[in-house]
Order: C-alpha cells, then sequence, then structure tokens
C-alpha cells in the first residue's frame, strides 16, 4: 500500500483483488466501503432519473379534474385527451434519451477521471435540474419547455449507473463479481421503486414548509423534486471523503481529472441537447404522422444520439484524453460487446423503459372508460401501486448475478427469456380486454401479478447477463463493456416511454407490448446459439 493511506478518499499505490492473502487483509475492507457508498449515490441517480413518470402522472391527473392547471397552452395552442397523454409520455420519455446519452461517455470516465471523483461529481450535478425543477413545478402556468429542459439535465442520473458499474468491477474478484455488481445495480435501483413510493406522499403536504410553494389542486408537485436536494448534498460529500480511485488509473492530480470530467459530461450535455432539439423540432414533421414512422422517428433520434456522442469523443477531446478512449474502445471490434449489448438492453433497458411509464400506464388503462371519461373506481391507483414493479425488478437483481454464479449466466438468462416473453404478451391481452370494459377494474389484478413476473425476469435478466459480461471479458475489458452496454440498454427508457406514445395517440397500446414480445424472441436466439447451447461458441 505505500505510505498513503487507502482510507484518505483519493488513490492508493498497489491492488490485487485475485490475490487471496491481499484480498482478506486489507483488499476486501477498503473494496467493501467504496461500494456501500456507491450505492446510495447510485439509488439517487436513479430516483431523480426516473422522477419525472411521477411528476407527469400527477400533472395530468390535475389537469383531469382542473384543466386550466398545467394546460401547456403554449404548445401548439393546448392539447386534450390522447394528444395530452402522448406529450407527458414525451416528458417521461426525455429523461430517457438523456441519461442513455450520458452513458457513452460514462462508459470510459473512470479510467480517465477516477471512480471516487466522478461519482462524487455527478452527484452534484443532480443538485441543479432538482433545484431548478422544484422551482417551476410551483408554477400551473410553468412552460413545457421549461419542465423538458430540467428533464433532460436529470439525465445525468442515468448516465451515472455506467461509471458507477465500471467503477465497482475493478475493485472486487472475477468470483464475486456476479453478486457484487448485482448488488450495486440492484440497491441502486431501487431508487426507482423508493422514489415511487415516496414522491407521491411527500406531494401531499408542504415539506419544506413555504419553499414548497403554494398547493396546485391540492398537491405541492414541487416536493417531487425538491425532496432530493439534501440527500445529494450529503451522500456527493460522503463519496468525496470515503471512496477512492484505484491505482492503475492515472488520477493523481485531482484538477486535471476533474477537467477531463467536465470535459466528458459536457460532450453528454451538447449530444443529448441536440438530439432532445431535433425530436422536439420534427413533432409536426408530416413525414412521422403515421404510427409506423413515429416508430421510425424514435430509432432515428436513438441512433443520431449515439453518433453523435461517438464523433464528439472520438473528435473534441484533448490528446491525453483521446488516448484513452481509443485503448478502451478497442471493444468495438469485439463481436461479443455488441452481442451482449443487444442482450443487455433486453434485461436493463425493459427494467428501466416499464419503471419511466408503469405509473402512467395505470392510469391510462384503467383511470378511464372507454368514451374517455374518468374511471369512479380510479383512486390514484398509479402512484399506490406502480412503486412495486420496480421493488420487485431491483430487490431480485442480486439473486439474479448469484443465479449466474452458481448456474451460469446464459443458461439462466435463457430461461429468464422465455418467461418474459408470455409475461410481456399477456400485458398486451390484458390491456385490449381492459380498455375495451365499462369496468377496466375488473382486470387489475391480472394486469398487476403479470408485470410484476415481468419485472422479476428483467430484474434476473439483468443480473445474470451482467455476469455473462464480467465472464466474457478480461478484467481490463470487463469495465468499458459493462458502461457500454448499460449505455445502450439505457435508451429503453427512451423508446419503451415513446413507443407507448405513439400506440397510445393510435389507440392500441398492446402493439407495444407485442413489438417488445418480438424482440425478446431475437433475444432468446442470440443467447441460445452463441452462449447457452452445447458446443456454444463462448459458454459462460
Amino acid at each position: 500500500m505505500g505510505s498513503r493511506d487507502p482510507g484518505a478518499g483519493v488513490q492508493f499505490d498497489f491492488w490485487d483483488p485475485e490475490d487471496e492473502g491481499f484480498w482478506e487483509e486489507s483488499g476486501k475492507r477498503l473494496a467493501n466501503r467504496n461500494l456501500w457508498i456507491s450505492i446510495p449515490n447510485l439509488f439517487l441517480g436513479f430516483a431523480i432519473w426516473m422522477v419525472w413518470g411521477v411528476i407527469v402522472t400527477k400533472i395530468q391527473g390535475i389537469h383531469d379534474l382542473h384543466p386550466d392547471l398545467y394546460s401547456f397552452s403554449e404548445w401548439g395552442g393546448g392539447l386534450t385527451g390522447d394528444e395530452y397523454k402522448a406529450l407527458l409520455y414525451t416528458l417521461a420519455a426525455l429523461p430517457g434519451l438523456a441519461g442513455a446519452t450520458f452513458r457513452i461517455p460514462n462508459s470510459f470516465m473512470i479510467s480517465i477521471s477516477g471512480g471516487r471523483n466522478v461519482i462524487a461529481a455527478t452527484t452534484l450535478l443532480l443538485l441543479l435540474p432538482m433545484v431548478g425543477a422544484g422551482i417551476a413545478l410551483q408554477d400551473p402556468d410553468v412552460a413545457f419547455l421549461t419542465l423538458l429542459t430540467y428533464a433532460v439535465m436529470s439525465g445525468v442520473g442515468g448516465g451515472a449507473f455506467a461509471s458507477s458499474m465500471s467503477n465497482i468491477s475493478f475493485f472486487f474478484p472475477r468470483k464475486m463479481q456476479g453478486l457484487t455488481l448485482g448488488l450495486n445495480a440492484g440497491l441502486g435501483n431501487l431508487g426507482v421503486s423508493a422514489m415511487q413510493f415516496s414522491v407521491p406522499i411527500v406531494m401531499g403536504f408542504a415539506l419544506f414548509g413555504g419553499m414548497s410553494g403554494s398547493a396546485i389542486g391540492g398537491y405541492y408537485v414541487a416536493d417531487a423534486a425538491l425532496l432530493w436536494v439534501p440527500f445529494c448534498a450529503f451522500f456527493m460529500i460522503a463519496a468525496w471523503l470515503w471512496m477512492n480511485n484505484m491505482p492503475e488509473h492515472d488520477v493523481a492530480n485531482t484538477t486535471d481529472s476533474l477537467k477531463k470530467y467536465i470535459w466528458l459530461e459536457g460532450i453528454g450535455y451538447i449530444a443529448a441537447g441536440i438530439g432532445v432539439s431535433v425530436l422536439v423540432a420534427s413533432r409536426n414533421s408530416e413525414a412521422f404522422d403515421s404510427p409506423l414512422m413515429g416508430i421510425v422517428r424514435i430509432f432515428v433520434m436513438v441512433a443520431l444520439a449515439v453518433a453523435l456522442t461517438l464523433c464528439l469523443m472520438r473528435y473534441a477531446t484533448p490528446a491525453p484524453v483521446k488516448e484513452s478512449l481509443l485503448d478502451q474502445w478497442r471493444i468495438f471490434g469485439e463481436k461479443h460487446n455488441w452481442l451482449m449489448t443487444w442482450l443487455y438492453l433486453m434485461t436493463f433497458g425493459s427494467f428501466i423503459g416499464f419503471s419511466a411509464v408503469f405509473p402512467k400506464l395505470i392510469l391510462d388503462v384503467f383511470g378511464y372508460l372507454p368514451d374517455g371519461s374518468i374511471n369512479p373506481w380510479y383512486d390514484d391507483h398509479a402512484l399506490t401501486y406502480a412503486f412495486l414493479g420496480p421493488l420487485v425488478g431491483a430487490l431480485i437483481r442480486p439473486v439474479g448475478g448469484w443465479m449466474g454464479d452458481k448456474w451460469g449466466g446464459a443458461r439462466v438468462t435463457h430461461w429468464d427469456t422465455i418467461v418474459m416473453i408470455f409475461a410481456t404478451i399477456g400485458v398486451g391481452l390484458i390491456i385490449v380486454e381492459a380498455k375495451a370494459s365499462q369496468t377496466p377494474e375488473d382486470f387489475f389484478l391480472p394486469f398487476m401479478a403479470l408485470f410484476i413476473i415481468l419485472f422479476t425476469t428483467t430484474g434476473i435478466g439483468n443480473g445474470s447477463t451482467f455476469r455473462m459480461i464480467a465472464v466474457i471479458f478480461p478484467r481490463e475489458q470487463a469495465g468499458p463493456v459493462l458502461g457500454w452496454t448499460s449505455a445502450i440498454a439505457a435508451y429503453g427508457a427512451f423508446i419503451i416511454p415513446s413507443v407507448f406514445a405513439v400506440s397510445i395517440a393510435a389507440k392500441v397500446p398492446e402493439y407495444a407490448m407485442y413489438g417488445f414480445a418480438t424482440y425478446y424472441v431475437s433475444c432468446l436466439g442470440v443467447n441460445w446459439w452463441y452462449y447457452a447451447r452445447k458446443d456454444a461458441e463462448m459458454p459462460c
């Protein structure tokens, strides 16, 4: 360890978690400390990234009863019915586009800027959109573009996952990768369900007194954002004081490391901003009038955001940063990097995408009768029960990692995907029945049961696929691959809400579920052929 104290929070001289003597003597203690500070910071990232799914659900409920509140009248002269619902899906989706885009530079950031530096600085950046949104939401006449701006800035929380997972992968021995990555991701993912449980409660009273503003439609919507500010401040300081940078990462000069971090995070802001601007500018284009072209537009935006981010990282970064980036970019020449990206999009992309839309989907399916009137049975059920899905998905994730360690990641992923396919089709069939019924609440319990199964499979698959990556790739590549696959998978938080926006506007939300099931079938084939079958190319 040299003369430096590994508890000082900066950097130490030696690290080899595969050396059992070193691991038991001092490595385990240091690694566990970094893990248990990393988890709450990632927890906050997920909570803030996904909070807009709850905010828009509450805004829609207030607007249904008080059409003059949160009317967004400047948005094309005002919207009603399914058009208004589709617009709010967009507000829930754009943090997903931004967060996934932020993940791309975050995937390669740890080796360049250091884990302790990156995690503390990222949590600091999460303060900004929450303070801004906390002020803006106190005005029921707030402009939609104002909320959109803060929603996009919240994408920093989504980006945090890639750097957090990459960082933790350096601390633990290979035999513990499934469990520890599952703990970091799974308990971090709990930020979604904890947020969905707590935010509806705090919106019911003035949590911060006068700073919460006045009640709007009986609710203090601003508290949905303000709630997270003190927690961010506390855990940012904890990360700065007690986390560590790896000795193999040349980040001894903290000022230079933070400059590199700001540069790379700035690329995320630029690319996300351009992608969102193009998306907004194209919203009234006749070329995207049909549902099919609306879907095409979604994937064009994803491709644009990815390409723009990579180009900026390749051609608009200083030479020292670029050298490290290009060294890590060798993963793009690895076939299994792309195959695992496809599989991980199925697992984490589904988890985060369904988490983003689940409250609003419950409202849209069960909150209205076939003629569009409000269902008298509905009593804020979306914000009462929606947290259960992400809760189950997050809690089961470490179990998925453990199952992968015990029985093999590919085998667990195979059977998990089969269950995903049937659960997704089942949800689509339930939606068909519920939306045509005068008593849609009759289908609420099977809808919830199938979605809980679906969230369970996304959680198990999250753990098992990450275990596969840790086995397939050598240690120096596993971190960047984990970051890259998580970056692309995070676009699920944009794709799934956007697909629902298109299908809701076309009055066929069940088609979204059938489309997702078709994609899952392709993942089943890829996993079986390359990893799970007898004599597979890369059994894991």
